[in-house]
């Protein structure tokens, strides 16, 4: 591996950061992505049993904030509730919409670092190309005979073909895992959205029985 890198030169050494930058991003996403953190199974019952009869206290309202991302949504207009006991359905309504658009910032958190990755890493690997062909006309520059420089240009066509490889084996898995998570982060936006209409209704039905 030692060897390649050498053989690669210098423009080999964003795409290792690059490499290493993403391979941290997607272990993060798959640790914050995970369905018990984002949208528990049985969350929007529990709930919805919980303030069945009565608004829950505070304290409860609080639990539910921190133990998913659903749970921010629904503790939001739980709390819009307790704070304004008449408010309206769109009011409720809104206040999860801005709680959702909060969540929804946090599940999309690192996703633009890898499709910037993504799209970088040709780029870069590109660009040792290029320092790769620079390097090989060098190599027959001063020289009208044809002879050149032998070892200057094996290691001009070294950097232009393990940068272009490189660049191409960071940007294809990144992109793929890019994609995966943007898939992931809008069905869980889908489900979220579904269940807080949910809950809003049911708060409404709640304070109408009162």
């Amino acid at each position: 591996m030692l060897s390649i890198i050498q053989a690669a030169g210098w423009p080999i050494w964003p795409l290792i950061a690059c490499s290493i930058l993403a391979l941290a991003l997607i272990f993060e996403r798959f640790a914050s992505l995970k369905t018990g953190k984002v949208i528990p199974p049985n969350l929007l019952n529990e709930a919805i049993t919980v303030s069945s009869r009565n608004l829950p206290t505070p304290e409860l309202t609080q639990q539910l904030s921190q133990s998913s991302a659903l749970g921010e949504v629904l503790a939001a207009g739980l709390r819009t509730m307790q704070i304004h006991p008449d408010s309206s359905e769109d009011e409720l309504r809104a206040a999860m919409e801005g709680a959702g658009r909060a969540a929804a910032h946090k599940l999309e958190k690192y996703l633009s670092a890898l499709a910037t990755i993504a799209s970088a890493a040709p780029l870069l690997g590109l660009l040792g190309t290029v320092i790769g062909m620079i390097e090989i006309f060098g190599s027959q520059s001063g020289a009208p005979t044809g002879g050149g420089n032998p070892g200057q240009l094996a290691h001009g066509i070294s950097i232009a073909l393990y940068n272009t490889a490189f660049g191409l084996i960071v940007a294809i898995p990144t992109l793929v895992f890019w994609r995966y998570f943007r898939a992931r982060v809008d069905g869980y936006l889908l489900s979220m959205e579904l269940a807080s209409e949910h809950f809003v209704r049911h708060l409404s039905r709640l304070k109408l029985a009162k």
